[in-house]
């Protein structure tokens, strides 16, 4: 993407380490990934709730709210997808840098888009989580019936059907949704998060 020479960040007077101790905690971006009806949403819900309780500054961005929104303009093409991550992806880096630890519930299906998704946060600031459940599960919840139309051809470019999911390799948490209790889920990837979300000690 081209980026005009004449424009220049701009810096401030208080940045993320200043917002991260008035919280008193670290801002982070906890990035879900998995198939549609994997539970991404619930757990993602579910965590979003745990960390409110434990009065860490959170927000929740899920991937049919942004497409609603920010993101109504793209198509589910693979082109489409790919802007779609990279969009989501700079939202949350402002929001991290604003001192919010930003749930980001995406199916994002290919290595290359969480990558850069990575790359644009911050490795330091990007915790990914698998979301793991086989597809026959997913297919079983479907409340929608996507999966149903997307197996009749009515949806095209249907993550798990008609277009690949490419599994992560080294997520740093990994669930399998079908296995484990929400509640579970919620407790794995809250206790990697009570570390990384502590200040360092000066």
């Amino acid at each position: 993407m081209h980026t005009d020479k004449n424009i220049i960040y701009q810096n401030f007077k208080i940045n993320k380490i200043d917002r991260n101790k008035e919280n008193g905690h670290n801002s982070l971006v906890v990035w879900f990934t998995g198939l549609s009806g994997s539970g991404k949403s619930t757990i993602a819900n579910a965590l979003q709730n745990k960390l409110f309780t434990d009065k860490i500054h959170c927000f929740t961005l899920d991937g049919d709210n942004t497409r609603l929104g920010i993101n109504s303009d793209l198509d589910f093409t693979d082109l489409g997808k790919k802007e779609n991550i990279r969009r989501v992806a700079e939202i949350c880096k402002l929001m991290n840098d604003a001192g919010i630890v930003v749930i980001a519930s995406f199916i994002s299906p290919f290595v290359e888009d969480r990558m850069q998704a990575k790359a644009i946060i911050g490795p330091e600031n990007f915790i990914e989580v698998f979301v793991d459940c086989p597809i026959e599960v997913c297919e079983s919840r479907d409340v929608k019936g996507l999966y149903a139309k997307a197996r009749n051809n009515e949806i095209k470019n249907f993550t798990g059907i008609s277009s690949p999911f490419e599994v992560p390799l080294h997520p740093e948490i990994h669930v399998k949704s079908n296995l484990q209790s929400i509640e579970d889920c919620v407790k794995q990837i809250d206790q990697l998060l009570k570390e990384k979300l502590k200040l360092n000690e000066l």
